[in-house]
């Protein structure tokens, strides 16, 4: 019962029936009540039927002004596309948000240039609705292309010319700001409408927006340029005009290979098709040559004939199979497309064919005489265009830097062919678990540092160190990509600055890579979380990339810290300390009592030394076994054997000792211990980070690797 008087009030509110909202809410109903699965409230629709005196009555009884239907939509955004300004005013009064918005991102501004309505516009613009906001949308819509659009594309697409003009010329709209699939304006506008009475309206727009200078680059949702939309549209003017700017290329193509003279002719529109034949047409490409035969227009087979466009042969597919793993189903499909070529170029710059996007264009796949590639993008004009171009050209020898297998220049861009990869970082370590984890981080954090010292060693600083911008190839080989922020290492002060910047870069990459990147790159903590493994050594490494040694030079640091203990392996770390434990200094004195006499021993077992209980770490057989070697540590009065003390030097001593001896001992022993270097690593995980810090520090290298080694070099 209560649901249809509910049903009631909401038909009685949009119909305009107030006498009966008024009985209805005397007897009862629920002024909030929601009807069916959008959500409606009497509110909303009186809002969406006009009805000011029925709205304010239910707000009088309690309508809540700031309800929402299943989609997001608030009466207040409701206003905007009745364009009612009393009630647009009157909601802001109760605390709408001028910009508030539904899940599809429609604000009550957008909606305004929707439906055309030019009063509740400028009253919206006068109490400061943001112009260029962009719909936004969840996670799920973007991943789709959806949103992203603006009120003036909204205008734009449903031929409100006028309110295109104020939207541009007062309100100071960006022309060319894109929504998520990449369309700007100019592309709206010449979407083709079901509404013919609003094409001509249209046809101003798009002219309108074209002398603003909008892009005349930007392709629809089909991969439609701006020429081909025009001549879909019919419009031989906007073909003239687009021409006239010799930025768009006459032979591109759409997703299906369709060219604007292939358009042309499929409508039957003679002028349109002469224009592009004069202006220069080409006649082989795709399924063209098919066309005239279906074509039942004299005039334009005339016309074909004169401009040679008649029994061409047209292209021949080959067979292709992709090498790239992730890439291959899209490359398949560029390779059968027909694409105009950019000399050994072919790419169709299209949202299916984009691999990442950065801030001064995007990556698309492509192929370069005949192989795959990334192809970046850069308008020719952007400032690192030919920055990173010199770059990659300098740096083509490398073995861990992306390498530029080619470019091509044409009309307003510069195409940068590179090494295809599967990945970037961040996507690496966001792959499923069992896809996840062939590379272990150690591996992936001395490649970066390989990488780093190689375009340090080409004469350029990188700069612009993130996970986007170290790849993995199908074959899980890691490059580092990425420089059109580069800068070249010239002056010597100037020089050790680029270097340090990428230092303290490389320190963040550090832990993001032993996290997995399950940490945020952009707001990492400054320590490292306690539970992490082998935190001591990370923490000394990211310590020394912040703040060096400073008796090494900026440029020689990375050459060092590659040799970092962080990077041996168990072997090296155990060979490392047992090298140490057979310092005569060591092994054959009572190394507690002798620090004074002995540089190595004092500043090893000092008094902050973490391993002055080291004994009540080991189990007591092997300790035993050691104590008291000939008696198995039964037989406690026999005299002890050179006894170990409770110091880091008697530890290393041990250490050594064991691996020396380890197969005479009896067989519980070996048994416990298994492998000497799993058994004390395991124990003392922190013992050999302390071990070669404290030797650093006093320049005691002997037992270091060659890099790090400066005497040895």
């Amino acid at each position: 019962m209560a649901a249809d008087r509910a049903i009631q009030l909401n038909n009685a509110a949009r119909d305009g029936a107030i006498e009966i909202v008024q009985q209805l809410l005397e007897e009862g109903t629920d002024v909030n009540s929601k009807v069916n699965d959008a959500g409606w409230t009497p509110l909303h629709s009186a809002v969406q039927s006009d009805e000011e005196e029925i709205v304010h009555l239910l707000l009088s009884k309690g309508a809540n002004p700031l309800a929402k239907k299943a989609n997001g939509a608030t009466p207040f955004i409701l206003a905007g596309i009745t364009g009612n300004v009393k009630l647009l005013e009157l909601f802001l009064d109760k605390q709408s948000d001028i910009n508030e918005h539904d899940i599809n991102g429609f604000t009550a501004f957008m909606e305004a240039a929707w439906y055309g309505k030019m009063e509740a516009l400028q009253f919206l613009y006068n109490r400061g609705a943001n112009v260029n906001l962009r719909r936004e949308v969840d996670e799920e819509k973007k991943v789709m292309n959806k949103g992203g659009g603006t009120a003036l594309m909204d205008a734009a697409r449903h031929g409100h010319f006028k309110v295109v003009e104020v939207l541009i010329e007062e309100m100071k709209a960006d022309v060319n700001i894109c929504d998520n699939q990449d369309r700007n304006a100019l592309v709206h506008a010449l979407s083709v409408s079901e509404k013919k009475d609003c094409i001509p309206n249209k046809e101003q727009a798009a002219f309108f927006l074209l002398k603003c200078g909008a892009d005349v680059n930007k392709r629809d949702e089909s991969g439609k340029t701006t020429l081909i939309l025009a001549a879909e549209m019919g419009s031989q003017g906007l073909v003239k005009a687009i021409l006239k700017k010799d930025e768009v290329d006459i032979d591109d193509a759409d997703k299906d290979s369709k060219t604007a003279l292939m358009v042309a002719v499929e409508k039957e529109n003679h002028e349109i098709v002469k224009m592009l034949c004069e202006a220069g047409a080409k006649k082989d490409i795709g399924s063209l040559t098919g066309a005239p035969s279906a074509c039942y227009n004299n005039e334009i087979k005339k016309t074909l004939r004169q401009y040679g466009l008649w029994s061409s042969p047209s292209q021949q597919t080959v067979s292709y199979t992709a090498s790239s793993i992730r890439w291959g189903p899209k490359l398949n499909d560029l390779h059968k497309m027909y694409r105009p070529m950019i000399g050994k170029l072919k790419i169709f710059i299209f949202p299916d064919f984009k691999i990442h996007r950065n801030s001064h264009g995007s990556v698309y796949l492509g192929f370069y005489d005949k192989k795959e590639v990334a192809v970046k993008v850069f308008p020719l004009d952007a400032e690192n265009a030919e920055q990173e171009k010199n770059c990659l050209e300098q740096c083509c020898t490398s073995s861990h830097l992306i390498k530029i297998l080619g470019w091509e220049k044409r009309k307003t861009c510069l195409y940068l062919c590179l090494n295809l990869c599967e990945r970037n970082l961040e996507e690496y370590f966001g792959m499923a678990e069992s896809e996840n984890g062939t590379i272990e981080s150690k591996d992936i954090l001395k490649t970066i540092f390989q990488a780093v010292m190689e375009i340090h060693k080409f004469g350029f600083g990188h700069q612009d160190l993130e996970p986007s911008n170290i790849l993995i190839d199908a074959a899980g080989k890691i490059f580092l990509a990425d420089f059109d922020k580069s800068r070249k290492l010239v002056d010597d002060e100037e020089k050790d600055a680029i270097i340090t910047k990428d230092l303290q870069a490389l320190k963040g990459l550090v832990l993001y890579v032993v996290k997995r990147g399950k940490i945020n790159f952009r707001d990492l903590p400054t320590q490292c979380p306690e539970d992490l493994e082998n935190r001591r050594e990370i923490e000394d490494l990211r310590t020394n990339l912040e703040s060096p040694d400073e008796n090494i030079s900026v440029d020689q640091r990375l050459k060092k810290l590659i040799c970092h203990p962080y990077f041996w392996n168990k072997n090296e770390k155990f060979s490392f300390l047992k090298d140490v434990g057979n310092e005569s200094d060591i092994k054959t004195r009572n190394t507690k009592h002798h620090n004074s006499k002995s540089k190595i021993l004092k500043v090893l077992n000092h008094d902050d030394d973490p391993f002055k209980e080291w004994k009540e770490q080991i189990d007591k057989e092997v300790l035993g076994s050691m104590t008291y070697p000939f008696h198995d540590g039964k037989n406690k009065k026999a005299k002890p054997k050179n006894p170990y003390d409770n110091c880091v030097t008697d530890l290393l001593k041990l250490i050594r000792n064991m691996d020396a001896h380890f197969s005479e001992k009896e067989e519980n022993v070996r048994q416990i211990i298994k492998e000497p270097a799993d058994y004390f690593l395991e124990k003392f995980p922190d013992l050999t980070i302390y071990v070669f810090r404290s030797l650093d520090n006093i320049h005691y290298d002997k037992h270091f690797p060659k890099a790090w080694n400066t005497s040895q070099q």
